[in-house]
């Protein structure tokens, strides 16, 4: 993923927030030789803390074979994404149809070495953690190894334990624009306010508030 200075993260608890609240995505994993590689869509729950995502799937997933092979895999998340047509693009100086199309949304891909868990209370203790993510105010039953409704139902997941080892970020809305310009392409976004709209303005009046500029790196 390129990632222009003007749309990388401007702190790392830009990128935390997001992914916070954003915990579905794709894990990709190599394949056999000569095959494309394996992308399987996931919730997941982040923990900053641990710098882990951790996600279960069924044992009869093809996926477990190519994560033997092959651990580094890479967890890639986008969202509120866009389309941007060329006339909201155009520079002051430009006529409107020189303006050029392009694309905002944020995204964020970490690279992990995966921990395939099968010990009982530990894929026990793993989906007590992902419900704690998806559902904070409770309403389940504990997750035990040894009682219901989980506890027969374990043998039939492996757990999954994502060790983040590298996080690349990258918030695409307009920042090498000027000011100017990107106030218009708010203004239209307020106007069309279709699906998407509402987050990408947020997106980009937050990232012009700091100066549209990001102060870190890519990488984090």
């Amino acid at each position: 993923m390129l990632i222009h200075p003007w749309d990388a993260p401007t702190d790392d608890a830009e990128w935390q927030q997001w992914l916070a609240t954003h915990d579905f995505g794709q894990l990709a994993a190599n394949g056999a030789p000569g095959e494309p590689p394996m992308l399987q869509p996931l919730h997941f729950a982040y923990d900053p803390s641990r710098r882990e995502a951790v996600t279960h799937l069924a044992r009869p997933n093809p996926l477990w074979a190519a994560l033997e092979e092959r651990p580094t895999v890479l967890l890639s998340v986008v969202d509120d994404y866009i389309f941007i047509p060329g006339p909201w693009q155009a520079a002051e100086d430009q006529p409107p149809e020189h303006g050029v199309p392009t694309s905002f949304y944020a995204a964020v891909q970490l690279t992990c070495t995966a921990h395939v868990v099968d010990d009982p209370e530990a894929k026990a203790a793993l989906l007590q953690r992902q419900l704690g993510h998806f559902q904070p105010d409770g309403g389940s039953a504990p997750v035990a190894a040894d009682a219901p409704p989980y506890g027969r139902l374990l043998p039939g997941i492996r757990g999954l334990r994502l060790e983040v080892r590298e996080v690349r970020a990258k918030f695409k809305y307009g920042g090498k624009r000027s000011e100017a310009v990107q106030h218009r392409i708010s203004e239209r976004l307020t106007e069309r306010d279709g699906p998407g709209d509402a987050a990408a303005r947020t997106h980009q009046q937050r990232r012009l508030a700091t100066g549209g500029t990001a102060t870190g790196t890519p990488r984090s």
